[in-house]
């Protein structure tokens, strides 16, 4: 019997579920300092990006496309940063992160820049709205 995904409790506890695309699911990170997305693939086990087959990696990028498109579209940032660490969380996954020349942690990472600043209960169910609904037109 196959393993089942499930995912990582670390992200579970930081994140808000937006939706789910063919292959990923889109969380919105807690922090309000900047529009950050995850993209998860939904597969079992999965840690590194070489461990997708080749169609899934084409897949992979295409949301990752998307998700950046509707960033851009709600959010202009100036810079849109992709990345896909995994040195604390090993499950794949993917930052989507909208950058602004004005963030306190510009030109750097924003991650490890300072404390997460966690939206408020309501903003955070706006935000996903919002996003889900973007997601939906795209």
């Amino acid at each position: 019997m196959a393993a089942a995904f499930s995912l990582h409790p670390r992200l579970a506890a930081d994140t808000a579920h937006v939706t789910r695309l063919a292959l990923c699911h889109v969380l919105l990170m807690n922090d309000a300092r900047v529009p950050w997305l995850l993209l998860v693939p939904e597969r079992p086990a999965l840690q590194e990006l070489h461990g997708l087959p080749a169609p899934e990696r084409a897949l992979l990028m295409e949301e990752i496309t998307v998700a950046s498109q509707v960033l851009e579209r709600l959010y202009r940032p100036d810079k849109l940063n992709v990345g896909a660490l995994g040195n604390l969380v090993p499950q794949l996954h993917v930052h989507v992160i909208g950058r602004y020349r004005s963030d306190a942690a510009w030109p750097g990472p924003i991650w490890g820049s300072g404390p997460a600043i966690p939206y408020e209960p309501d903003a955070l169910a706006a935000e996903v709205e919002r996003l889900r609904t973007a997601f939906a037109e795209e």
